[in-house]
């Protein structure tokens, strides 16, 4: 499994925290100093790519507090190490008309400053990248899964004829930290970003933080507002430190986020993932976000008459749904979710779907709420269904949007 670029200085943090934390126990009651036990790192890492463990890039569950890493979000900052993202660079005059012919959303009209989420999609219309294009001034930086940036910048590559474009993987060379929070913008600006350019979301500016270049990208996915800063994975580890001690002379929290109290916070705020709540095998229709990736006012690209298709012909077969369950379990990913009986003589009838991604929400007093890809026919909204979830059965009811936070949030 590779090592995040970061993963000395978060376990050094955690160390810290955790050091810090006997010494309150010490000062609180010096009686039981002596049985107080020694700090160990907290981290916990987990793999995070393909089936081989191998191949996966480590990222961090959580950095050992994940209540405080969820606090962080939703009252200050927390900063991500997102070594899971990658990015692909598409350089030359002509990138914008070509990725116009290539991704689902309009670009056309595309300038720098402005990001743009779309899918790329294979010949039949499966989901080959979910993508955010984002258009700096000397380049176009698309945001992707790290284990899809190699595929897609060849498979780009392939199409390019004699247009003045060049594309490539830089991944391993572009490191990111993703900042979810409410304080994000007021902690950019101290650091000498200029955030007048991100005070809507899908924008971008570039600028310099603790002397090395950067890139911003503002994409709000947990209900905070949320930003991308791309880096050169040399710099990654001084811009981290700078920005944690900059928190600790503020008057709000900065402190890092793993990956449960992101994915706590991004199921409330309605944000699906691509290879985890819908992958390869889906259509744009599937995925509960159609409306922001695919235009069906522009001309052609790769799958569109699949997609074309099914909006004027048809329904898809599944569906992504968000589910707010009823009784106090939290159902797994890979949970199956079954049709309630219609004949009172069992508690449940067809296997529907499963549960693609949950969690308990402490925005809803840590009830929980799942992400679920239910047939198509039984995707009605406030229809319920029954999962299976910690050995019992559950009854859950469908939302009709996938964001479970109040609409002033949402």
């Amino acid at each position: 499994m590779r090592r995040s670029v970061l993963h000395d200085e978060l376990e050094s943090f955690a160390r810290a925290e955790s050091n810090r934390r006997v010494e309150l126990v010490r000062a609180a009651d010096r009686d039981a100093a002596h049985e107080t036990q020694p700090a160990k790192s907290e981290v916990m890492w987990i793999p995070y790519g393909p089936a081989e463990e191998e191949l996966c890039v480590e990222i961090a569950a959580d950095i050992g507090a994940a209540a405080a890493e969820y606090a962080a979000i939703r009252r200050g900052v927390g900063v991500m190490d997102s070594s899971q993202r990658g990015v692909v660079e598409v350089r030359g005059a002509q990138r914008i008309a070509f990725l116009q012919r290539m991704v689902t959303q309009d670009i056309s009209k595309m300038v720098t400053g402005e990001a743009c989420e779309s899918f790329w999609l294979n010949r039949k219309g499966r989901i080959e990248a979910d993508m955010c294009l984002c258009e700096f001034a000397d380049c176009m930086r698309i945001d992707l899964d790290r284990f899809v940036a190699k595929d897609v910048a060849q498979q780009l590559q392939a199409f390019i004829f004699d247009e003045d474009v060049s594309i490539r993987d830089a991944s391993d060379e572009c490191a990111r930290l993703s900042l979810h929070g409410s304080a994000t913008l007021r902690m950019l600006a101290e650091l000498g970003i200029q955030v007048d350019a991100l005070r809507t979301n899908l924008r971008v500016v570039s600028g310099v933080i603790a002397g090395h270049d950067v890139w911003c990208a503002r994409r709000d996915q947990t209900g905070e507002v949320g930003v991308e800063v791309f880096c050169a994975t040399a710099d990654v580890a001084a811009i981290w430190r700078h920005m944690l001690d900059h928190g600790l002379r503020g008057d709000f929290v900065v402190r890092p986020v793993g990956w449960s109290a992101f994915n706590a916070a991004r199921i409330e705020g309605g944000t699906p993932l691509f290879l985890v709540d819908f992958g390869k095998a889906n259509l744009p229709h599937e995925t509960g976000v159609l409306a922001r990736r695919v235009s069906f006012k522009k001309g052609c690209y790769l799958g569109q008459e699949v997609v074309a298709r099914m909006e004027s012909l048809g329904k898809p077969k599944q569906i992504l749904r968000a589910l707010r369950v009823q009784g106090e379990a939290i159902p797994v990913s890979g949970a199956q979710i079954f049709a309630p009986s219609q004949d009172g003589a069992g508690s449940f009838g067809d296997c529907i779907g499963a549960v693609t991604s949950s969690t308990p929400a402490p925005m809803l007093g840590s009830a929980g709420i799942a992400f679920g890809m239910i047939k198509n026919a039984s995707a009605a909204v406030a229809a319920e269904v029954v999962i299976a979830a910690e050995g019992e059965l559950t009854r859950a009811t469908i939302q009709e949007t996938l964001s479970f936070l109040p609409e002033s949030k949402a």
